[in-house]
């Protein structure tokens, strides 16, 4: 609450008070009143006390409403909310609770309206909408996120500079667009950028220079081939954690990613075979997905996933026969429908036998989850299996 506010209130609540003990105190008596004095009566006191308790109420009820909206906006003054909420485009909500929102989805808009200078938040998807233009943002300079799924954008509807002037955005949300490639001149502050079910075809090179913030990128669903996903195209990402690039047209790993991927997601590809160094680059990845590929034994190499930081492994829907060398830090591995018809515990084991004789838990094998069904395995479980991964709680046959 401002100071301003807290004072009227501590006035009004001073000046209700004293009425109030005013109105207890007993009438003087007609004898003791001086010729031609009129009395101030308790009906006249219990009048004022009255309206100044309604009064109090009503300021009251505006302080909760108005209230708790200024304390998550600590940095908009009273003056501010009340001409955020004035400037409320009318194709849109502006939730009093909530004024830095600004809600205009699902109302069929070909445009964007003009949006107040105050929004932190704006979404704008399931719209009509095919131009992001630099004048209905011009004012929106404090916005963090922006939704703009499920629209119309092309490439040729992202106005130069249109995000530019946006030095706090953290997230754009993109996805279900008609883009066909990812845009330019995006503001060094951003930290997620989806551009999910697009038409993207290439990442123009230096497209992500100086987005060293950014830490999600999300692709899948694009049309993106092989020489568009390479090092010059993401040069700038420098501190990336997740790629989706799932459900594009790669037929090769694709090359050049950032050092600092842990989450790396290549499903519904045409990816036949992983270079024997390939995760040397990668020495962080935790999280590898190749569901639905064209992998085969032949394209994995031996120790291929012989990584300390993997701990979730999924090639479902793959061409394989064999289960490839599991590495001793991997806790899920999911490697159902594929084409395996046994499981030799001995084989894929990533320590010796002569280890598993001085068992202890924190050198051993660290497998938890494997999931086998839509093969050709059969119960019952291998004992040696069971024998080298004795952490497993969960086996899908």
């Amino acid at each position: 609450m401002s100071k301003g506010a807290t004072e009227t209130v501590r006035a009004l609540w001073t000046s209700t008070r004293e009425e109030y003990w005013r109105t207890r105190q007993p009438l003087l008596p007609l004898s003791q009143a001086s010729p031609g004095h009129t009395l101030p009566t308790n009906t006249v006191w219990r009048s004022r006390l009255s309206v100044k308790m309604a009064l109090l109420l009503a300021f009251s009820s505006v302080l909760l409403l108005v209230g708790p909206a200024l304390a998550q906006s600590p940095d908009m003054s009273y003056g501010d909310y009340m001409a955020q909420l004035q400037a409320c485009p009318k194709e849109c909500r502006c939730p009093p609770s909530f004024p830095n929102a600004v809600y205009c989805d699902n109302k069929a808009l070909k445009r964007i309206p003009t949006i107040p200078p105050h929004t932190w938040y704006l979404y704008l998807q399931n719209n009509l909408i095919d131009v992001l233009s630099t004048d209905a943002l011009r004012n929106a300079t404090q916005l963090r996120w922006i939704n703009l799924n499920r629209n119309r954008i092309t490439s040729e509807g992202m106005e130069e500079g249109a995000l530019a002037a946006m030095l706090r955005l953290v997230h754009l949300y993109m996805d279900d667009n008609l883009l066909s490639s990812v845009p330019a001149n995006l503001p060094s502050s951003l930290e997620q950028l989806r551009l999910s079910r697009n038409r993207i075809s290439k990442i123009p090179a230096g497209v992500f220079s100086g987005l060293d913030r950014m830490t999600l990128l999300e692709l899948q669903g694009n049309k993106l081939q092989d020489d568009a996903v390479t090092e010059v195209s993401l040069k700038g990402l420098s501190n990336l954690v997740q790629i989706n690039l799932a459900k594009n047209q790669l037929t090769t790993m694709p090359l050049g990613l950032p050092i600092t991927i842990t989450q790396l997601f290549l499903d519904n590809n045409a990816i036949e075979k992983i270079p024997a160094d390939y995760f040397k680059g990668l020495p962080k990845v935790a999280f590898l997905r190749l569901n639905r590929n064209k992998l085969g034994n032949g394209g994995l190499p031996k120790n291929v996933f012989n990584m300390s930081s993997i701990l979730d492994l999924q090639l479902s829907h793959n061409q394989l026969t064999q289960v490839p060398m599991i590495p001793s830090g991997l806790e899920h591995l999911h490697l159902d429908h594929n084409q395996i018809k046994s499981v030799n515990g001995s084989d894929i084991c990533p320590v010796s036998a002569d280890a598993l004789e001085g068992y202890v838990t924190e050198t051993a094998p660290k497998l938890r989850y494997l999931r086998l069904d839509g093969n050709e395995v059969k119960p019952p479980i291998p004992r040696d299996l069971m024998m080298c991964f004795r952490l497993l709680r969960s086996i899908v046959i």
